[in-house]
């Protein structure tokens, strides 16, 4: 059967036993160096007749007035469907300094139906303690757009509600941080596990020439997601130190067995660790096999080496068509995936059969549906 005729499948196969190299600070965050968000209210002017007609709205805009002495009556109700009321947020990232720019996203909080070719009036950023860490301003980038007919049919493009403005507010205050606090510094994993964690120790203290079995240790796994390492204390001292460490190369552990399938599109990725037992399922007019079997592997007489016993594996994949697939020894699931869909089970005939392999105990690994 031609797999095109099949729902879109992709499997994703981790099947090499190679291990790669990471740098330290590809695998790791530091202790203290953090992002901070920041969100604030605000109105967007200048719409092309996008805006809304809200009371929050209208009371934000006779605030704005105000501010420059411009005073309406009680019973005006300005007419403003030009103008928006917006929620702006920001990300500060860390050791950003008073005077920086950094990006904003600004997104309709009412009844705007675009926000394209607004601008976006002095808006404050605040944080988590309601201090005001930046400034807002400036000319919206919206990639979405809309249309309506006279009959009521529509048609969106994207999200015209949303819109951003690079490098659209301006650092008021930095946020303090821990960096330079104390004796030590703490590497996160961004990954935890605790075979990665005493590695990156190991690999720490052999390239700063510490020794262990003296007593001399500048890294020390603390638990599955943190290193503590020695550091000096000096600023300047302290930055050419994390320098040097975050360069340093190490092997992360191998990850967990583990499946992931997304149901919605039928993606599948298959962990390297990933084992199958005996087991045998019929599935609808599906049937298949996975057996086991030990043989000796033995030298020849006047050859070096010693007689072992390995194991061989067989996957029988069988349909009512009685089409059979059989395999050479040694196969994995790699095999079993590519035998289902040689003989065009749909995608939720492979996720179950992964789903019965695993309520059998078949399956040597983690089985996660997302």
């Amino acid at each position: 059967m031609n797999l095109l005729k099949m729902f879109f499948v992709l499997t994703v196969m981790l099947m090499s036993s190679v291990t790669y190299a990471q740098k330290i600070k590809d695998a790791v965050s530091i202790s203290g160096v953090r992002s901070n968000q920041l969100i604030g209210y605000g109105l967007v002017v200048g719409l092309p007749g996008t805006g809304e007609q809200s009371p929050f709205t209208e009371q934000s805009f006779r605030a704005m007035l105000s501010n420059f002495g411009i005073a309406l009556a009680s019973n005006v109700s300005p007419k403003i469907s030009n103008v928006a009321a917006v929620a702006v947020h920001a990300d500060l990232p860390a050791f950003a300094k008073p005077g920086q720019k950094i990006d904003i996203t600004v997104s309709s909080i009412g009844e705007s139906e675009s926000l394209r070719g607004g601008t976006l009036m002095q808006t404050f950023l605040k944080g988590m303690d309601g201090k005001v860490y930046a400034v807002a301003q400036g000319s919206l980038v919206v990639s979405g757009f809309g249309a309506e007919g006279a009959d009521g049919s529509r048609i969106i493009s994207n999200t015209p509600t949303v819109g951003r403005i690079p490098n659209g507010a301006v650092v008021e205050r930095s946020v303090p941080s821990g960096l330079m606090n104390g004796d030590y510094l703490t590497l996160n994993l961004n990954y935890p596990d605790f075979s990665t964690a005493k590695t990156l120790a190991d690999t720490i203290n052999a390239r700063l020439g510490a020794d262990p079995d003296k007593g001399y240790v500048i890294a020390t796994p603390i638990d599955a997601a943190s290193v503590r390492v020695s550091a000096p204390r000096d600023v300047g001292a302290r930055v050419g130190f994390l320098a040097t460490i975050e360069n340093f190369e190490f092997e992360p552990a191998d990850a967990p067995a583990r499946i992931v399938i997304n149901s919605r599109t039928g993606t599948i990725v298959i962990g390297e660790d990933v084992r199958l037992k005996p087991a045998a399922i019929t599935h609808g007019g599906l049937t298949v096999t996975i057996a086991e079997t030990q043989t000796v592997s033995q030298p020849n007489q006047f050859a070096e080496g010693d007689t072992t016993v390995t194991q061989q594996s067989i996957v029988d994949v069988n349909l009512d068509d009685t089409r059979m697939f059989k395999f050479d020894p040694g196969v994995s699931l790699d095999n079993l995936v590519r035998a289902v869909n040689e003989v065009g089970a749909a995608p939720g005939d492979l996720m179950a059969i992964l789903e019965a392999l695993r309520e059998a105990g078949a399956l040597q690994g983690e089985l996660v549906i997302i």
